[in-house]
């Protein structure tokens, strides 16, 4: 298979966060015709109502190479120029799932065996793919999750806490402000302080940061607030516990505080002869709960580049993620230790 153009085949079926369908069958049928010629196995793994992994073993796993096929809003089709293959997905992660593939073809070519494909839904929001994978091991020793590293082996990943926080208030005139109490003003007075908070830091992932991602509230301009709230999403690099005291204590009983997710922070294996790096973003290892193995996080494209509207992967980056595949599963298969 040509990796550029099972690259933009990927791309060109939508399939953000709930609707991966479509690919999921597509990979489905790319895999099996691989199989059926390599004598491999592949099956759904169901997961929810139309959503389901993509499972491709050879052997008895020991190493399995795994991604996502969700992507984020909105779609937009491929292209491609002499230096990148663009479009929604393209470094996150469909680039990777066909670096991955193609990986697999020369392993297999070369009478490798005992690894497999991972292809899960649902990174991107809830999760649920690699949350069913934990629960459905096959015996895996080793886990190569690709996600946008620019080819380096990831020595950690910072987790993720986010709060919905809202605040109250009372209904009123806008003409009469004194009659009415406005829960806008009372969520950002909340927010400046939370701000300001002083947060963790690590010495290999660097420091929390925190982000308010959306505000909503209010009736009309003319109406004082009576509801208010925000989506704030800290990174953290270690115990959370910190952040959460602070965050109980600043907002108390002035606002209603619910914590909606915590993803924790990842430090992790090098390998010898490969670059390293450290990523401020959260993946799927935390979900697969090492039931799939010990894991290693590395794959081609910039996560500078992904979620945006300029998502492209370099072309010769992806050819690169797949000798880098090839051999990380021939060292593990080897019983070499990683580094």
């Amino acid at each position: 298979m040509d990796p550029f153009a099972l690259t933009r085949a990927l791309i060109d079926i939508e399939s953000v966060t709930g609707n991966e369908l479509a690919v999921g069958d597509f990979l489905l049928e790319t895999l099996r015709k691989l199989a059926a010629d390599t004598s491999g196995a592949v099956e759904r793994m169901p997961v929810a109502s139309d959503r389901f992994n993509v499972l491709a073993v050879w052997g008895q796993p020991v190493v399995t190479l795994s991604t996502h096929m969700d992507t984020v809003p909105p779609f937009f089709p491929s292209s491609e120029d002499p230096e990148f293959v663009r479009g929604r997905g393209a470094c996150d992660t469909k680039g990777i799932i066909a670096a991955m593939i193609a990986a697999a073809q020369n392993l297999l070519a070369e009478g490798r065996r005992n690894f497999a494909l991972l292809f899960v839904v649902g990174e991107e929001k809830d999760s649920l793919g690699s949350l069913a994978a934990a629960r459905h091991p096959r015996g895996s020793r080793f886990l190569i999750n690709g996600e946008p590293t620019e080819n380096k082996l990831a020595l950690g990943s910072k987790g993720a806490l986010r709060y919905v926080l809202t605040a109250r208030g009372r209904l009123a005139h806008s003409a009469y402000p004194e009659l009415g109490e406005s829960a806008i003003e009372k969520l950002l007075d909340l927010l400046a302080e939370i701000r300001k908070l002083p947060l963790p830091q690590d010495p290999v992932l660097g420091k929390s940061t925190l982000n308010i991602g959306t505000l909503a509230g209010g009736r009309a301009p003319n109406v004082i607030s009576d509801e208010a709230h925000a989506d704030l999403m800290f990174r953290t690099v270690g115990d959370p516990e910190p952040i959460r005291s602070a965050m109980r204590q600043a907002v108390a009983a002035r606002g209603e505080l619910v914590e909606m997710l915590h993803t924790p922070a990842l430090h992790l294996e090098a390998m010898d002869g490969f670059e390293t790096t450290v990523v401020a973003y959260t993946t799927d290892i935390p979900n697969f709960a090492g039931a799939w193995g010990r894991p290693f996080l590395i794959g081609p494209g910039s996560i500078h580049v992904a979620h945006t509207a300029e998502e492209r992967i370099p072309k010769q980056q992806l050819q690169d993620a797949i000798t880098i595949y090839s051999r990380m599963v021939q060292r593990l298969l080897s019983g070499a230790p990683p580094a």
